[in-house]
């Protein structure tokens, strides 16, 4: 039997949209499909603007945007280093942009709030795929719990608001995103970003080798940005469940295979120098992606060799 989906265009006709974080690397490509699926009305708040750790500056969007719908895709992110150096930035910045958008939408009557979590919630020795039933089964990876852990809690508050309030919030678990645009400060930025950068600074400066943090035994789930923000919009105009879901493509890979191919890609010929006294993070990440395909008819679209070299291929010619 064939799924009779709502078309996208009349879902968005006539709805004002507010995007959180659509001006970092996500917002970017759901702003970009928003505009193909026809949604006019699109408020993006900058952080000059709108500080959403405040509660007054939370209130004050609300009240410039009135948005429908908000899709809430701000967050202090960063990878192990970043996470590692501001446990405490992270927990808190993250829980109380969430906590008070979603309170605050709850009250002005917002019809939709489609909530953004992290792959990084999990607990850290779930049984991959991760299936989103056992999101509750454990603690998460130390290096990065605190941010998890603050993006889970948006979980909670949805399925307590949708119980005691029918407020219509959902809650989705993307995979460790990647694509041309990420954030390839080697200080902050997450494994693919990091190593094309360092594939390309060594063979600028003619090195003959790259260090990389771990043993490389780790796995990683990787979602090309584009393939992720298309889940999003398909989400927000079909899936109203309390049931939180995984967005990703279901094939890991291992840290090792990832760096070895990026090398390739790039170019560089030179060695890889392992170090093991840097922490691996999470041993293994794959996700159970069969929820999002039920419900809303999500599939990733983008081949991991296809994605990396798109990425690679927007860092050569904007670096």
């Amino acid at each position: 039997m064939t799924t009779e989906w709502p078309d996208p265009g009349e879902y968005w006709a006539g709805k004002r949209v507010c995007v959180t974080g659509g001006e970092g690397f996500l917002g970017a490509y759901v702003l970009e499909r928003l505009a193909q699926r026809g949604a006019g009305e699109v408020f993006v708040p900058s952080i000059r603007d709108y500080d959403l750790v405040q509660q007054d500056a939370v209130r004050q969007l609300l009240a410039d945007s009135h948005p429908d719908v908000i899709i809430h895709l701000a967050a202090n992110v960063g990878g192990i280093g970043a996470n590692l150096d501001n446990p405490a930035v992270f927990f808190y910045d993250n829980l109380m942009m969430g906590v008070q958008l979603m309170h605050e939408a709850w009250a002005k009557g917002v019809g939709k709030f489609i909530a953004v979590g992290t792959v990084c919630a999990y607990p850290k020795f779930s049984k991959p795929p991760f299936k989103e039933d056992t999101l509750w089964d454990g603690y998460p990876e130390e290096t990065n719990a605190p941010y998890g852990l603050a993006k889970k809690m948006l979980l909670v508050q949805a399925q307590a608001y949708r119980q005691q309030y029918g407020f219509n919030a959902i809650y989705l678990l993307p995979a460790n995103l990647y694509g041309p645009g990420d954030n390839f400060d080697l200080r902050t930025s997450h494994v693919v970003p990091a190593l094309i950068r360092k594939c390309f600074d060594a063979i600028d400066r003619g090195e003959d080798a790259i260090k990389v943090w771990g043993t490389g035994k780790p796995t990683r789930e990787l979602l090309y940005v584009d393939d992720a923000a298309l889940g999003l919009l398909l989400a927000a105009e079909r899936y109203d469940r309390s049931e939180p879901v995984n967005l990703g493509t279901g094939r890991p890979i291992s840290i090792k295979d990832l760096v070895e191919r990026i090398v390739k890609l790039t170019g560089f010929t030179g060695t890889i120098d392992w170090d093991s006294s840097k922490p691996d993070g999470q041993p293994k990440r794959s996700l159970d992606t069969s929820r999002a395909e039920h419900f809303f008819g999500f599939r990733a679209e983008t081949s991991l060799e296809e994605g990396l070299q798109r990425t690679i291929a927007w860092y050569e010619a904007n670096r």
